[in-house]
């Protein structure tokens, strides 16, 4: 059965056949950083990212490679996306990324559809962090924000990480409501990497709003999890962040 080809004015005509995408992606990879990558990014058995492959191509190369390719096929993203191989996922998100920016509102809602079709593939902290608020938070920005608790709510680690990466596009613009609700929802939530994530984006509000961090820390830092905290209060002069620490707030 032939598979369907997808076409329109935003999903790129440049048809390129895939396996000539990835053997430009051959002469940037290096067996030694992938040996690092497949270490630092958790790939053991019953590591977050277990089962993950990388090559060892570095992020700046992709993202070269992404802006040379970034009117390709969207059927040729797709089949990157989909890929064992963690760079390619890496790179289709790029590529995704130039494309949902350079797109009318109709590639926009064909993206961002796209996405989250595909969320069992957006699986390692740094697939969700370079594009979740380019695409879902931007995306989002003034429409209904319901997508974002049913993400923040899923049982899928990644999906709960998009929800909060999302969200970075909010706080840039100085829009914090969205990440105080979905950072109170994931207060008790088990994983490492959420912890990280939402102390990170309260960390980013303080950088603008340094009372609208503080309400809520005082309201929540005793309950919530050490590296959440750690992670918001990090730029705050140390006297006052040893306070936090030993809850004398």
């Amino acid at each position: 059965m032939t598979k369907k080809i997808i076409r329109g004015p935003f999903f790129g005509l440049n048809i390129m056949p895939v396996h000539k995408i990835k053997k430009k992606l051959k002469p940037l990879s290096s067996q030694e950083k992938g040996r690092v990558l497949q270490r630092f990014f958790k790939t053991g058995p019953g590591e977050y990212g277990e089962g993950d492959v990388f090559i060892g191509v570095k992020v700046p190369d992709l993202r070269k490679v992404a802006r040379d390719l970034q009117d390709i096929a969207i059927n040729d993203v797709i089949v990157l996306l989909e890929s064992a191989i963690h760079e390619e996922r890496l790179l289709a998100l790029l590529i995704l990324v130039r494309k949902y920016v350079k797109g009318n509102e109709t590639a926009k809602n064909e993206i961002y559809k796209l996405y989250l079709k595909k969320t069992k593939f957006i699986n390692n902290w740094d697939l969700v962090d370079v594009t979740a608020h380019h695409i879902i938070g931007d995306y989002l920005m003034d429409k209904d924000k319901a997508p974002l608790y049913k993400l923040a709510k899923s049982e899928d680690l990644w999906e709960r990480r998009i929800a909060v990466l999302a969200t970075f596009y909010f706080i840039k613009h100085e829009k914090y409501e969205e990440i105080l609700k979905i950072a109170k929802i994931l207060l008790t939530d088990k994983e490492d990497l959420i912890h990280k994530a939402v102390g990170w984006m309260l960390r980013e509000i303080g950088k603008k709003d340094m009372g609208t961090e503080e309400t809520f820390l005082k309201q929540h830092y005793k309950n919530m999890p050490r590296t959440m905290l750690r992670y918001a209060i990090e730029k705050f002069p140390e006297p006052k962040r040893q306070k936090y620490l030993k809850g004398k707030i």
